[in-house]
C-alpha cells in the first residue's frame, strides 16, 4: 500500500492515541499497536516521515507509563478490587457456560455409574476403586486423606492443582475444544467419584469431607476452563479484529482471571493438606468451612463483579 494511502486509514487512530486515558489495558493495547505501526513504516517507507510521527506518539505513551510507576503498590491494589473483578464481569457468560457444561458432566457421570457398575472402574482406574472400596469396607471412607506428610501434601496438591489450571487454561489455544474435553473428562470423574460414596449411603459424609477443598478447588477449576475458553472464542469470533488483535485482548484478560486462581488453589491446598484429613471434625465446622468458600467463590466472581461494573456505568454517566 502507499504512503498515502497507509496514513489515511490510520490517522484518525493515531490522534486518537494521543488523547490521555487512564485505562491500563487501553494504554497497553495503543502501545502495541503503535509498536505494529512503526515495523510496518520502517519496513515499508523508511525514508518517510511517518515512523518519525508514529515513534513520536508511541514514545509519549512509553513516558507515561514509566512517569506513573509510583503508582505500582495502588496497581496492586486496585488490579484485585475493580481491573479483575470488571475483567470477570466482562466473561460472565463464558462462566456461565463453562459452570453448565462441567455441572452437565457431573450429572451424566453420576447417571452412567447408576447405570453400569463397571464405569466408575473405566473413568477413575481399577486402583482408585479398589483402594476406595477397601476404606469403605474398614470403616475409613477417606482415608486416602490422611496418607503422607500434611506438609509435603500441601506443597504437592497446590503445584499440581496450579498445573492441571494451567493445562485446562492453555488447552483453549484449539479453540476451545481442548478445554471442554478437559471439563468434560473432570466433570465425568466428579460425578463418578460422588456416587461410589451415594451408593455406600455416605453421600453427604463425603461432602462434608470432599468439599472443605473441593469447594475452592473444583470451582477454580471450572473459571481456569472459562479463561481457556476466553481464548478459544477469540479465535472462533474475532468479530471486528483481526484474529491476532483479538487473541491479544482474550490473552490479557484470562491471564488475569488465572492469576486470581493462584491463591484459590493455595487455600485449597491447605485445606486438604490440613484440614480434610480430620475426617471426625464437627459438623459445624466443616459447614462453616464449606459454605465460607462458597460464599467467596459466588461473591467475588458473581456478585461482586456485577456490583463494579454497575458502579463504573454510572461515573461514566455522571462524568
Amino acid at each position: 500500500m502507499r504512503e498515502g494511502q497507509f496514513i489515511k486509514q490510520n490517522l484518525d487512530r493515531w490522534e486518537e492515541y494521543q488523547q490521555p486515558t487512564e485505562d491500563p489495558d487501553e494504554v497497553a493495547k495503543r502501545f502495541t499497536y503503535l509498536v505494529d505501526d512503526l515495523s510496518y513504516a520502517k519496513t515499508f517507507y523508511p525514508h518517510g516521515n511517518t515512523s518519525r510521527y508514529i515513534n513520536s506518539i508511541a514514545a509519549n505513551i512509553y513516558l507515561s507509563i514509566y512517569k506513573n510507576k509510583k503508582e505500582k503498590k495502588q496497581r496492586l491494589i486496585t488490579f484485585w478490587t475493580t481491573e479483575l473483578p470488571l475483567v470477570i464481569r466482562k466473561h460472565h457468560r463464558v462462566l456461565l457456560f463453562t459452570f453448565l457444561f462441567f455441572i452437565a458432566f457431573v450429572f451424566l457421570g453420576v447417571f452412567s455409574a447408576y447405570n453400569d457398575q463397571s464405569f466408575a472402574r473405566a473413568v477413575l482406574g481399577d486402583s482408585y476403586v479398589d483402594m476406595t472400596e477397601r476404606n469403605i469396607a474398614n470403616g475409613d471412607p477417606f482415608g486416602v486423606y490422611k496418607d503422607g506428610n500434611s506438609l509435603a501434601m500441601f506443597f504437592y496438591i497446590a503445584f499440581n492443582n496450579i498445573k492441571v489450571a494451567f493445562l485446562c487454561y492453555s488447552m483453549g489455544i484449539f479453540a476451545g475444544v481442548g478445554t471442554l474435553y478437559f471439563l468434560f473428562q473432570n466433570g465425568l470423574m466428579v460425578g463418578v467419584f460422588e456416587f461410589m460414596f451415594f451408593h455406600h449411603n455416605i453421600g453427604f459424609q463425603s461432602i462434608l469431607v470432599v468439599f472443605i477443598h473441593g469447594t475452592l478447588e473444583l470451582s477454580a477449576i471450572v473459571i481456569a476452563g472459562c479463561a481457556g475458553l476466553i481464548i478459544g472464542n477469540s479465535l472462533l469470533f474475532p468479530g471486528t479484529y483481526t484474529r491476532l488483535q483479538s487473541l491479544k485482548q482474550a490473552a490479557s484478560d484470562s491471564i488475569k482471571i488465572i492469576i486470581s486462581l493462584v491463591p484459590i488453589f493455595i487455600v485449597a491446598a491447605f485445606f486438604e493438606g490440613f484440614v480434610t484429613r480430620h475426617t471426625g471434625m464437627p459438623l459445624w465446622l466443616s459447614l462453616t468451612i464449606l459454605l465460607s468458600s462458597a460464599t467467596f467463590i459466588v461473591w467475588y466472581f458473581i456478585v461482586y463483579p456485577i456490583l463494579v461494573g454497575r458502579r463504573k456505568l454510572v461515573n461514566e454517566v455522571i462524568g
